[in-house]
């Protein structure tokens, strides 16, 4: 579930009637049969003597439209694959959730390659048309068929058809164009985890509900304080779904609200085990609060209380019928989750910066080993050091035309991981030409050396530079 907070993008698109010969057009148009990796982008010329801009990427050519906004400083990120590193972090913390649940009831499904269709990312959840999730200032693009996964939900659908077991997780990276600071990076990494019943399996639907709350009996009782209201859903705060019963919606939310609570029970019993030293018992709790995701209903966010705060662990609720009938599954009912990783990962390594995560220096990686949680040891820090960036915008363009986003990437193209923050620090309209300004501040250190001073000014000339080159603004 995008939370927290997700198609096999070509074949998806055409079988759900979204205009084959275009999407066939725009979608990959033929794999690469060299061994060596072509530029990201390249140009073709088509039979009429028009240029066409290619994108070459997951060793496929897709064809560039005015969507297309994907970077170089993200496609290098792409085969990184962080949680396939057993010490990583990450890899770590996954490996430890998926250990909660039962293999005989839930599958681990390993995500393809993260371009996914617009329709799987979107339109198969539930999301309207307006959603800001679709702008392109924060999604990234291959092209208008095809976006850079968002969230493990685009392969909700292929995992309700295809997975032989009641439930599934998933867990892969994301990319979402953000901020940056030391919570925030463009490519993060969500579970997903869902369970389904299916109607045509029960004679009547007291039959499916005696055997969901069978099912829910089954799972053993995590052992912790938990707040939560008596009231499953709310008509008003937090209703059920339309066209399903209270019996059915009740019994549907206590399971899935059981399996998340065992969960948690079981990592952080496996973290007392694992680091003596942590956190006490009487110190883990946890409460459910009313939320809204755009395909459950009712939805709900679980908070744990752990070492004096409480961390927003896991967005979760009722899966929505028209996922289901869009997954072509539509007897189905069922409840899904999700949850960042980084998020979960950072609290319980002390990690301070999420840019560690996909550091090479062996002082990080070195303190990691598989299987295993130990608190984060801090190594020298390197000195920061900031430079403004200030511009007029075009005549006739007001700051909110101006998308924080666009700057940013422009900022990690040219310095990677050698920025610590972002922020837009002054905005000023002319009081006589009406002109507005906008000042940036970028905070240079790196994680892994000291910055030179000589090379931090080249790398902000050169920001300085491809703003103004591509947004068309007047340096001051």
């Amino acid at each position: 579930m995008q939370v927290m907070p997700a198609c096999r993008s070509l074949s998806l698109l055409t079988s759900h009637g979204c205009r084959a010969s275009v999407s066939a057009l725009r979608s990959t148009v033929r794999h690469n049969s060299t061994k060596t990796t072509p530029p990201l982008f390249t140009t073709t010329t088509t039979p009429d003597g028009k240029e066409q801009k290619l994108l070459n990427i997951f060793g496929k050519t897709y064809l560039a439209d005015d969507f297309t906004n994907i970077s170089p400083s993200i496609a290098e990120r792409t085969s990184r694959r962080l949680l396939h590193e057993p010490a990583n972090p990450l890899s770590i913390i996954k490996k430890l959730i998926e250990s909660n649940f039962p293999a005989d009831e839930y599958t681990v499904y390993d995500p393809p390659e993260p371009a996914v269709s617009v329709y799987e990312n979107f339109d198969s959840l539930n999301f309207t048309p307006d959603h800001p999730g679709r702008s392109k200032s924060d999604s990234y693009y291959l092209n208008s068929d095809t976006i850079m996964r968002t969230h493990t939900s685009a392969h909700q659908g292929h995992c309700f058809r295809t997975i032989p077991t009641p439930g599934f997780l998933i867990s892969a990276d994301v990319y979402r164009r953000d901020e940056i600071d030391r919570t925030h990076y463009p490519v993060f990494h969500q579970m997903e985890g869902a369970r389904a019943w299916n109607r045509d399996d029960f004679a009547s639907e007291a039959d499916l509900i005696a055997k969901i709350n069978s099912d829910t009996l089954k799972i053993p009782s995590p052992g912790l304080q938990i707040l939560d209201s008596d009231k499953q859903f709310d008509k008003s705060e937090n209703p059920k779904q339309p066209g399903m019963s209270p019996e059915l919606c009740i019994a549907l939310s206590n399971h899935l609200k059981r399996t998340l609570e065992m969960v948690v029970g079981g990592i952080f019993s496996s973290i007392r085990e694992m680091d003596p030293a942590s956190a006490n018992k009487d110190q883990v709790q946890i409460r459910w609060i009313n939320a809204y995701f755009p395909f459950t209903a009712p939805s709900w966010e679980m908070e744990v209380y752990w070492d004096g705060d409480w961390l927003e662990l896991f967005g979760s609720g009722v899966t929505e019928a028209p996922v289901f009938d869009m997954a072509q599954v539509p007897n189905h009912v069922g409840w899904a989750f999700g949850l960042g990783l980084e998020r979960l990962a950072m609290l319980l390594f002390g990690i301070p910066d999420i840019r560690l995560f996909w550091s090479t220096d062996e002082r990080f990686l070195g303190q990691f080993s598989e299987g295993k949680i130990n608190r984060f040891q801090k190594f020298s820090k390197y000195p920061s050091a900031h430079r403004d960036i200030a511009f007029w915008l075009k005549d006739g363009s007001a700051p909110e035309d101006f998308h924080d986003n666009d700057f940013m990437d422009i900022v990690r193209d040219h310095a990677a991981d050698l920025v610590e923050d972002v922020k837009l620090i002054d905005k000023f309209t002319h009081p006589k030409s009406g002109r507005h300004s906008l000042c940036y501040r970028v905070v240079y250190q790196s994680m892994e050396r000291t910055l030179q001073s000589d090379e931090i000014n080249a790398l902000q000339e050169t920001i300085r530079s491809e703003v103004a080159q591509k947004f068309g603004v007047q340096l001051r």
